[in-house]
């Protein structure tokens, strides 16, 4: 790996930030300081976190990022789920790639933790 641009879980999220952008140009004006800011601060998060720690020294500090990114993976699912119960959207396709996500940070951090000495 030379960045974070090679990884998938940070190209994927990029592509979330993205979505999330585009389904959140719909919800009602006066949540744009509210809900709106809050969902796409948090999915802006997620390959953040990941790009931060790939730039870290060390193996460890990599994944703490990891499971910041984790959080902010966690932050996204609630703020759509808000948002379907409100009628704001519908989230199914979003929440399906948030938990495809989720998975393939939690196996990637336990990749890292197996490696040795690196």
């Amino acid at each position: 790996m030379k960045t974070h641009k090679d990884l998938d879980i940070w190209k994927r999220g990029i592509g979330l930030v993205e979505h999330i952008y585009k389904v959140t140009t719909n919800l009602p004006k006066e949540e744009l300081y509210g809900l709106t800011s809050q969902i796409r601060r948090a999915a802006i998060s997620y390959p953040s976190n990941i790009a931060e720690g790939v730039a870290r020294s060390s193996k460890k500090e990599f994944i703490q990022f990891l499971y910041f990114s984790l959080g902010s993976i966690s932050e996204v699912e609630t703020q759509l789920i808000i948002a379907e119960k409100l009628r704001y959207i519908r989230a199914n396709k979003l929440l399906e790639e948030v938990e495809a996500l989720r998975r393939m940070t939690l196996n990637f951090n336990k990749y890292l933790k197996s490696k040795k000495n690196e």
